[in-house]
């Protein structure tokens, strides 16, 4: 077992992952929504480096060709997990989160199989290109869940009128709330389109990957 900076980055990455729900259990919102956002963003970072840094040093090992796709995938079902579960945003989310849960099953399930012959289902550029749709759709999710409860936190013990007055910019916003809505419906809108992108991206490469596994699924 090699232990270098890469390898290290995947597993700091696949530590991580769990401590996105974590976040919820010991923080209060929004504090657990900016403290898994931060996280997130700065595990994805790491996705990109462990990958560049073992290709730049040639440091490449079977260790890090391991976790690297675990750690991944640990990182998006569990962001999609806790996001489902607490964004408001949810019902909208459901389907696209669905898709892609259940394709890291079926893909993992498929490599699992083919054991030794796994190669078959090497990670292809449009799987990579998911991958990244997927974590900068989470961002924005999480981020959406910041911009949300600042707005509630701001407008909490006002008169609904007065806040739909503000909104429309008949009275003065001394409270921040148009920058607030305005972010909370860009995070939100961007998030759940990126997401669906990658519901599809990830649709079409599992069953690319079904394709080129089926040969060796026959009797």
């Amino acid at each position: 077992m090699t232990w270098n900076i890469p390898n290290i980055l995947s597993v700091l990455r696949l530590l991580a992952a769990p401590m996105l729900a974590v976040m919820f259990l010991y923080f209060t919102r929004p504090y657990a929504d900016w403290f898994a956002l931060m996280l997130f963003i700065l595990a994805s970072i790491t996705d990109w480096f462990d990958g560049y840094l073992a290709r730049a040093w040639g440091q490449e090992t079977k260790l890090g060709a391991m976790i690297d796709p675990i750690a991944d995938k640990a990182m998006v079902v569990i962001a999609l997990m806790v996001i489902v579960g607490y964004s408001s945003m949810s019902p909208w989310l459901v389907l696209p989160a669905t898709v892609i849960l259940f394709r890291e099953v079926f893909v993992s399930g498929l490599r699992e199989y083919l054991g030794d012959v796994s190669g078959t289902l090497k990670v292809t550029k449009l799987a990579k290109w998911k991958t990244a749709t997927q974590m900068v759709a989470i961002s924005f999710l999480f981020g959406h869940s910041v911009f949300e409860h600042y707005l509630g936190m701001s407008s909490m013990g006002m008169d609904q009128g007065l806040v739909d007055q503000i909104m429309l910019g008949q009275v003065e916003d001394t409270q921040g709330l148009g920058w607030k809505y305005d972010g909370m419906v860009w995070a939100g809108w961007s998030g759940m389109a990126l997401l669906w992108i990658a519901a599809i991206l990830t649709a079409v490469t599992g069953l690319d990957y079904f394709r080129k596994a089926a040969p060796y699924l026959k009797d």
